[in-house]
């Protein structure tokens, strides 16, 4: 097998701002393509603008540089951190082709690029590249096999012609997870929903060109198929099974694990149990991710993300006036007033499966994990491993809502900060994917 390309979803807008640095080739244009472009579709076609040239295709044009390593292309306002408390705008300059598609009435900005050069901008952009050999590497490992992974399951199912369901609605009930296969039109997007992507915008350092070139071609695989190499920024203590926040499909090496040397002592961790649940998450056990030491936390976390300084355990207050307003803007449902969010259904790592949310007009369990951190914040509430208080309750209704948390993330697959934690006492990086991905091994395919 040799290096295969990538195509990553960067940006999706009425206009796109976009400038060539060097000269580009595109099919069917004689002369080179190079400055300052405006894209945006007018009466069915994209239409691109540079100085008094106007440019109209019908679907989609590629713009390839005439060569790789020197030559590259920036798009202004890219949208990073989408939906969630840190969004905001960057420019950023990536190599490899531009390929702009019309859909509907946006343009698509779409980067094809090989693997080991999208992987060396993820590996600095999900983390700092900064951090220690042992964490980049296990990262270049996961990250790879993932991407791998998802390319492979939708080829899969384009050629089973399987079309891909993933809300589950009744009267009663609204189950809903969010995948990467909502991509229709690249292989993944470049954002926390796939894996950050910023292209050469990030500093490459010579820590990640290694960790990239020492692990290349290097997968996890379980039962000869790569591995779905999930990870998130915080488990809590224990992480959580594939199943209960994606499809309901067991992958044996994404089965929940305690996240540290030894089980919790006076813990039970039956979750179904909710006292169990209740105690885990109102304590503070010993595990890799829980850790205040700023050197640690500066390799996962970039700025913005620092500003989230309590992650392995948190607290979010509502007012009633606050979390009504909130779930009937996030959820499109007039529930009335909230008079209690009831656990109806919890995963290994005591985050909600199912929620039931009572109000005075309507009363609806909703699921999976990212629906009930989507409707519970105005962007992602941390994790959905929180326990519910109620305060000032007036004729049934309550006038405030405490929810204390657990963890950062979906808490599938490796713990970021666990992971980084782990580097920094001496675990090779092997060590640290046997502990996260059970069962799995290691194999270079290219």
């Amino acid at each position: 097998m040799t290096e295969p390309t990538v195509s990553v979803g960067i940006l999706t807008a009425e206009q796109i701002n976009f400038d060539l640095y060097g000269d580009f080739a595109s099919f069917g244009f004689k002369d080179f393509f190079s400055g300052r472009y405006t894209a945006k579709v007018e009466e069915d076609f994209i239409v691109l603008e540079c100085d008094k040239q106007t440019i109209k295709v019908s679907n989609e044009i590629i713009f390839a540089p005439s060569d790789f390593k020197s030559e590259s292309f920036l798009i202004r306002e890219v949208v990073i951190g989408v939906k969630f408390h840190w969004e905001q705008k960057e420019n950023q300059r990536f190599a490899g082709n531009l390929k702009l598609i019309k859909e509907g009435d946006k343009i698509t900005a779409i980067n094809v690029l090989p693997v080991e050069s999208y992987l060396t901008s993820v590996i600095s952009s999900e983390m700092s590249a900064k951090s220690s050999l042992e964490l980049l590497k296990a990262h270049s490992i996961i990250s790879r096999s993932w991407l791998l992974a998802q390319i492979e399951k939708t080829n899969q199912m384009d050629t089973e012609k399987v079309k891909f369901q993933s809300t589950f609605s009744t009267e009663d009930e609204l189950i809903k997870w969010y995948d990467k296969v909502d991509h229709t039109e690249f292989d993944v997007c470049a954002d926390d929903h796939c894996q950050r992507y910023q292209g050469v915008t990030k500093a490459y350092t010579d820590k990640v060109k290694q960790a990239i070139e020492d692990t290349k071609g290097i997968v996890l695989t379980y039962d000869d198929k790569i591995c779905d190499t999930r990870y998130s920024k915080s488990c809590g203590g224990i992480s959580e099974a594939f199943e209960n926040v994606w499809e309901p499909v067991k992958h044996p090496y994404l089965s929940n694990i305690i996240d540290y040397k030894f089980s919790p002592e006076n813990m039970q961790t039956d979750f179904s149990e909710e006292k169990n649940a209740d105690k885990w998450i109102r304590s503070n056990p010993p595990a890799f991710c829980n850790t205040q030491d700023q050197k640690v936390l500066s390799q996962v976390l970039l700025d913005y993300d620092q500003k989230t300084v309590d992650f392995y355990r948190w607290k979010v207050e509502y007012s009633q006036d606050e979390i009504s307003k909130l779930i009937m803007e996030k959820s499109g449902i007039d529930f009335g007033e909230i008079i209690d969010l009831i656990p109806i259904e919890r995963g290994y790592s005591a985050r909600l499966i199912k929620l039931k949310i009572v109000g005075s007009k309507k009363t609806l369990t909703i699921g999976k994990e990212l629906e009930i951190r989507r409707i519970l914040s105005t962007s992602h509430l941390y994790s959905s491993a929180f326990v519910v208080d109620k305060y000032d309750i007036v004729n049934g209704i309550p006038g405030k809502f405490v929810l204390t948390g657990a963890g950062w993330g979906h808490g599938v697959g490796l713990c970021q900060i666990g992971a980084a934690v782990m580097g920094e006492l001496g675990y090779s990086f092997d060590e640290i994917l046997l502990h996260y991905f059970k069962g799995s091994k290691l194999k270079k395919i290219y």
